[in-house]
């Protein structure tokens, strides 16, 4: 064993990845720090209780992200409802004031309450959405918001009869740090027009923390639906495309026979009218990374371009945490996120007392939802395995 881990050590420092050299330019190409040129330090800010919101449904871990930003924009979180016990013990603990209550209908029917949360197993959620308009509040929900086509065509018919607000939490936008500096920063024409979106979601598994409906694409949509729904989203933000098409698409099930209504893989290309994308997701993060997964978004432009790397950064020493490199005609830049303030919780509590579109229109919700169902449904199944 010992010999082994030594030519492992020798392999990997013959390699250059033992070597901060590896990683670094060449003296005359000195990546500059801007950090505080940037993403000076911001004291993160919480606003004064001016809305009452619930949630229903709290079956993934997103929801205490999502409930954190509507909190931090003015929410107040007063009631609760879900089924799971076990799931019910931690939620409680972490909202103690928030009130547990015997039913869906006991927030659907509260007047007081105007926005309902949801991370109910992902085939429920546009079906709940459907009765959250309908009982004339707005709704925020996971991702995927969405499952299918049918449930698109439902949400967007009860969405225009009733005019509330249907939104999709697309996470690794809207409560990823580094993506939003980036957002600011294009929209300052530092990288010139945006010509193509480069997207990566990979994701560890971690099978035993996972419920049944995991497995079983019936249940979360498919891969494409679930994950892609994200880069999808960054896509049409950062072209600014108000319209796509998907050119191609495949899924597969590489290396987990045993799940066989499962997918472990999927990417698929874009474009837009204001630009080209290309999504690549999957369930392959090795136990040895330091996070659930390296996501990462390219971003090219006439001038130049961005690279996020949205949970980690496995050159040190930047390590853990929101990061964004910069390359235009000028210079090189790196810049730590980890200090900039997420607006979209703020904006959504807006849009909901103005009633107004500054988090995200409904327009561009309900596409980046339905190019993702369209490259699921139509994507090539990969049938070779590992």
């Amino acid at each position: 064993m010992k010999s082994n881990n030594s030519n492992r050590r020798k392999f990997l420092q013959e390699a250059g990845l033992f070597s901060a050299a590896a990683f670094m330019p060449s003296a005359s190409h000195k990546i500059q720090d801007a950090t505080e040129r940037f993403a000076p330090f911001v004291q993160e800010k919480s606003i004064a209780p001016r809305l009452r919101f619930g949630v229903i449904g709290i079956n993934h871990g997103h929801i205490y992200t999502m409930a954190n930003s509507i909190i931090r924009g003015g929410g107040e979180f007063v009631a609760y409802y879900a089924k799971e016990p076990d799931l019910i013990k931690d939620f409680a603990k972490r909202y103690p004031t928030a009130k547990l209550v015997s039913s869906e209908d006991s927030i659907l029917n509260d007047p007081s309450i105007k926005l309902v949360l949801s991370s109910i197993t992902p085939v429920e959620r546009a079906p709940l959405g459907i009765r959250v308009m309908k009982s004339g509040k707005d709704y925020m929900v996971d991702k995927p918001g969405i499952t299918s086509l049918e449930q698109l065509a439902e949400v967007k018919k009860v969405q225009k009869e009733t005019k509330r607000i249907y939104s999709i939490s697309y996470s690794e936008r809207f409560e990823n740090k580094a993506t939003e500096k980036a957002s600011q920063l294009v929209e300052t024409g530092m990288i010139g027009k945006v010509i193509q979106t480069l997207g990566t979601g990979p994701h560890r598994m971690s099978i035993p923390s996972r419920p049944s409906w995991f497995f079983d694409k019936k249940y979360y949509g498919g891969i494409i639906t679930d994950i892609g729904s994200h880069q999808v989203d960054q896509f049409l933000h950062f072209t600014k495309s108000t319209k796509g098409e998907v050119v191609a698409s495949q899924v597969a099930n590489h290396n987990y026979p045993q799940y066989p209504n499962f997918e472990d893989f999927g990417d698929l290309m874009l474009r837009g009218n204001g630009g080209s994308g290309y999504v690549r997701v999957d369930w392959f993060t090795p136990d040895g990374l330091n996070t659930w997964g390296d996501g990462r978004l390219t971003i090219l432009g006439t001038e130049g371009y961005m690279e996020i790397r949205k949970n980690t950064d496995v050159a040190n020493p930047h390590g853990p945490g929101s990061h964004l490199y910069v390359v235009n005609q000028k210079e090189m830049l790196y810049i730590d996120c980890k200090n900039v303030e997420l607006p979209h919780g703020e904006l959504l509590v807006n849009d909901v007392i103005n009633r107004t579109e500054t988090a995200m229109g409904q327009e561009h919700c309900f596409l980046a939802t339905e190019l993702a169902l369209i490259a699921q449904k139509n994507a090539t199944k990969i049938t070779r395995t590992i």
